[in-house]
Order: C-alpha cells, then structure tokens, then sequence
C-alpha cells in the first residue's frame, strides 16, 4: 500500500480505530458482530486493501485465536468484540500475554454502559488488568486514530496483546480525525520457537515469569507516556477522568484540574500522587464500576467518585453535572430557576413488520411451554405482546439451560429453547451435542433468518458469502444437527398452520428434537416483500388477535361508527400474510393494484 496522506475527515470512534489499523499496517482482521463494536470491522473491509484479511469469525474465542495465530507468524492483527465477546475469549485471552507476540495484536474491546444492546454492563478495564496487559482508552475519535497504531508499536515493544477499551459513546460518536501517512504492512512469517509459543507447563511457567518481570516495566512507562496528561487550572477542584467522561468533565466544568488518563493499565501512581498534591480535592468521574477510584484509594491517595455519579448506567454532561452538584463543587442554576427537562417518549422495541419469528412465538406461547430464548433480536419475544420467552442469559446459553430444567425434572410442560442462527453456529451446537449425548427431552427451535440481524446483518457460516461479499462455502446448519445425531424438520414460519403443527409435535416427543424455521430477515438487503395487505373495515370486529402479534405495521382505526377497528400501515406492510391467516373474520385481505 502506497504512503499516502488522506484529508481530515468527520469519523465515528469505530471507523477513526479501523483506519487506525489501517494506517499501522495491519495484516489479519477477525472478530464477531456486537454492538458497540461492530462497525469497526464492517468499515475496515470497505477501506483495507485487498491483501489484508478482513473476515468474521464463527464467534469471539476463534477471532482471538486466529488473531494469535496471524501475529505470531509476524503479522500485525486486531480483534473487535464487545464486553460479553471478551467473557467466550477468556481462556485464550489470559494465556495469550504468556505466549507474546511476533508482531503487534490489539484486541478492541467496546463496553455498554447503559445495556443498550446487551445482558450486562461489564467493565473490562478489570479483564486488562486480570490479564496484565496494557488497556488504553481513548475520548474522542482523533485519539482513537491515534491509539491503535501506538498500540501495535505497544504490543511489539512489550510482546504483549493490548487492550484498547471504548464505550458507546465514543464507538458511535462522529468527531473531526486528522489522518496520516499509511505503514506498510508486511508479514515477518513464523519462526519456531516451542518454549514460547507452546503452554506445556514447563514452558507456561517460563512464560509467566517473564510476564511478572515485564509489569514493573511497563509502570514506569506509562508514568511518562504522553497519553496521560495532566492539565492543571484551578487548584481547587482536580478531576481524574478517562475516556468519555474526560468530554463530559471539560463541558460541565471548563475550570477544573483534569487528569486526563489514556492508559489505564496499569495506571501511573507517581503522576496520579502529584496530580492529587496540587489540588485542594480530588474527585474521579468514571462509567461504570469504581476501577479508577478504588485503585487510587489503595494508593493511599483520598479521593471520591461514586458517592456523587452513578454506578450503573451511562454517564452524560447531565449526570456528570447533577453529580458535582450533589458534591458541592458546581451550583445548580437549572435548580434556582426550577427549570424541569422534559422526559422522552418511550417507545418499546418491536419485531420488525412480517418478522419470521412472530409465528413460533405465538406458537410457543398458546402450547404454554417452558421457552428458554438466547441472544438476538429473537430475545424480543419475551416482550409484550408475545410473552413467550422465560429465560435468556449469555450467547448460545439457551440449550443448555432446556438441558438443566430437564435434568431437573421438569416435566409439567414442555421445555424449548430458541436460538437464532448466528448464535447457533457462534455458540450452539455444543449444547445441542451436550443434549443428544444425554437423552435430554427437550425441544430446540433454531431461528434461521439466514443473517446475524440483531448487530445489521452481517454474515455468518451458514450464509454464502463473507463481509466483503464474496462467495464462499455455506455450512448447512439442518446436516449439522444430523451429524450430532437428531434430525430436524424444517419449516416456512410465514405459514402458520404448518408451524404450529410441527412445533407441537415435536414438543410431544421424547428426546431431542429439532425445528428449524427458515425464512430470510425482511430487513436483508435482497428484501422479499409480498403484496401489501389492509383491514376490510365492515367485517373486522375488533377482536384484536391480530394484535396480539405486535407487528409494527398494525394499529387502531377509530373512524368507523366510533368503533375500534384494525387497521395496516401500507407503508411498514411486508406482506408476510401471517395476520390474514390468523383473522377469524378473514377481514385482512391484499390490496388490488389499479
């Protein structure tokens, strides 16, 4: 790839890293769909050259792997996962700082204060320094540029993976980015060298002194690193702040003494001591949980934090100024003039108009069986209308759970568990094996919508082609299940009487059984619509069973004889015809083109 010097541009933070990487001469790309991260690699296929590998993984443990695998053979490599991605990685991610690397690995690990889109709200600035590598947070999405290619030139310098940790604001935020002259990125090949690369005992042991002999190191690196900065102006209040916090601070209070922390792992004690000598109070102001505070209090160093801001949830300049306030730092001008902020409408999560996953979840819930759902935007059916899902947990979870309610001797209704596609090749098929080997009776509906739909449809193993579009080999997800010793019975979810009779049936056998519904996302980008229906007013009664569905495209008419009546938005209609077929007074009929 030629040096060349690209125009300062308006980027998110997802897409200011993946031209980071980029620029830093990265070779192997790999990780798995979730949201706040996604776009990261997403961007990266659509900008990257040709001979860079830019590819999905089946799920966030073989990313990592691969990764691994890519920079020991001298090849720069990054990793994009979400916080609970990093939990399916774990045994690779702590072994992989005794291994080292051979050219730079930087794992981008994005968190979700809020829980915008996940189960929990992890903070895996504890996971960095669990593993005892580098994390780095950037605020704004000049640094996060910026980061990644110091954070190869890190990894190499310390032959260690680093940790870069965003959050969702700084992901999906746009800010102006400066980007620079491009590396070129080559491969140093692999060189064998077993008493490294190989975690015998003998050899892990090796591995692990030379980890504890390389962190005092790296403290007394960070101490000067220019990352961290400190920017002293009044004494009276100083702020110790990282990441999207740092925004939130110099909006609320422009006056104050920030600590500005880019590293933080391991953080740097001496320039922390002196930061808190100059100042009359120190306050930390962080998401999530107490990392930064803590670690300062054991230090020695008297501090505060979360006793003013919040421990769950996002931070915004709202909660960052309430918080100061309640710490008698800031007074509160809205308060004096008793302004009161309008709260926002609240506007549930819907499936999609003509969603294939309605009709098994309609099923499920008028057979009243015990529904164990997994992760994806099929985990909106425990939500009302559809009131059919009873538990969901962790990715690919969902099998495993039916197992145990079965092992435990559950059998007062039948025990389900759903699981879309992408979640059953990332993380499923093991809980399918686990429940064939050990005769569970339960029954397994795999969500085939032929996408990973929940993080905008990316591609997975079972479609035919990858994130740059091209063709490859299709994994059969019903040969699957027959290679693990069940059969499955495919079916068209847009038809409901089939549905509900295999469904039924097969929650009536013993042992394992497996339904397959196979109907593409109607929000694919080949999208196939049928024709659009409407409401024949004079036979609708109101009986409102269509809504029980809680398609999006349904509503209330109340213009016919002051009498509710249903009625179809035409413009959201998908045609998917399941609402006709469920009308007892059949009054939801196509509409006739002129």
């Amino acid at each position: 790839m030629a040096s060349v010097t690209k125009p300062r541009q308006l980027l998110l933070g997802n897409e200011a890293m993946a031209w980071g990487a980029v620029d830093a001469g990265v070779r192997v790309v790999t990780g798995y769909p979730g949201t706040p991260s996604t776009e990261a690699l997403e961007y990266l296929a659509k900008i990257a050259p040709e001979d860079v590998a830019v590819q999905w993984a089946t799920n966030e443990k073989v990313a990592l792997d691969e990764a691994i695998g890519a920079a020991l053979s001298g090849a720069r490599s990054l990793v994009t996962m979400k916080h609970v991605g990093l939990n399916v990685a774990m045994d690779a991610w702590m072994t992989s700082p005794l291994v080292g690397v051979n050219a730079g690995l930087v794992v981008l690990v994005a968190d979700d204060p809020g829980m915008h889109s996940s189960q929990n709200e992890q903070d895996s600035r504890y996971l960095g320094r669990f593993a005892g590598v580098l994390v780095f947070e950037p605020s704004d999405s000049q640094e996060c540029y910026q980061f990644v290619h110091s954070a190869f030139e890190a990894s190499e310098k310390w032959d260690s993976p680093v940790m870069i940790r965003t959050t969702t604001r700084i992901s999906h935020s746009s800010s102006p980015v400066s980007l620079g002259e491009a590396e070129i990125g080559t491969a140093k090949g692999f060189q064998r060298n077993p008493g490294k690369y190989v975690m015998l005992p003998v050899y892990a042991r090796a591995g692990r002194l030379r980890h504890l002999e390389r962190l005092p190191k790296m403290v007394e690196w960070v101490e000067s690193h220019p990352f961290n900065q400190e920017e002293m102006r009044s004494t009276e209040i100083g702020v110790i702040a990282t990441g999207t916090a740092y925004q939130y601070v110099r909006d609320v209070i422009p006056e104050a003494s920030v600590l500005k922390l880019g590293i933080t792992n391991p953080l740097p004690e001496n320039m922390i001591r002196n930061f808190a000598s100059k100042v009359n109070r120190l306050i930390v102001v962080e998401e999530s949980e107490p990392y930064l505070e803590d670690t300062i209090k054991s230090l020695g160093i008297i501090v505060e934090g979360k006793t003013f801001f919040p421990r769950a949830g996002e931070l915004s300049s709202q909660s960052v100024r309430i918080g100061l306030q309640k710490a008698g730092v800031l007074r509160n001008p809205l308060e004096e003039a008793k302004y009161t902020w309008p709260g926002p409408v609240l506007r549930p999560p819907l499936l999609c108009p003509g969603c294939p996953h309605v009709t098994p979840f309609l099923v499920l819930r008028e057979i009243g069986a015990y529904v164990n759902g997994d992760i994806g935007c099929y985990t909106l059916g425990a939500s009302e209308p559809l009131m059919a899902m009873d538990t969901c947990l962790a990715m690919g979870s969902s099998i495993g759970m039916a197992v145990g309610m079965a092992k435990a001797g559950v059998r007062d209704k039948a025990i389900v568990a759903t699981i879309g596609d992408s979640t059953f090749l990332h993380g499923g098929i093991p809980g399918l094996i686990d429940a064939v080997w050990n005769n569970a009776d339960i029954s397994v509906i795999i969500l085939d919508n032929g996408t990973t739909a929940m993080t905008g449809g990316q591609p997975h193993p079972g479609t035919a082609h990858n994130v740059r579009a091209a063709s490859v080999p299709r994994i059969d997800i019903a040969e699957v299940c027959r290679a693990v010793g069940v059969e499955p019975v495919v079916v068209d979810p847009y038809d409901v009487g089939a549905t509900h009779r295999t469904i039924l049936a097969a929650t009536k056998k013993r042992g394992v059984s497996v339904v397959i519904t196979n109907r593409p996302c109607v929000q694919a980008p080949e999208k196939i619509f049928g024709r659009t229906y409407e409401v024949e007013l004079q036979r609708c009664d109101g009986c409102q069973l269509c809504m029980n569905i809680g398609c999006p495209a349904l509503g209330w008419d109340l213009s016919f004889n002051d009498l509710r009546r249903a009625r179809i938005d035409s413009d959201q209609c998908s045609g998917c015809t399941v609402c006709a077929q469920l009308c007892p007074q059949s009054a939801i009929v196509p509409i006739i083109q002129d």
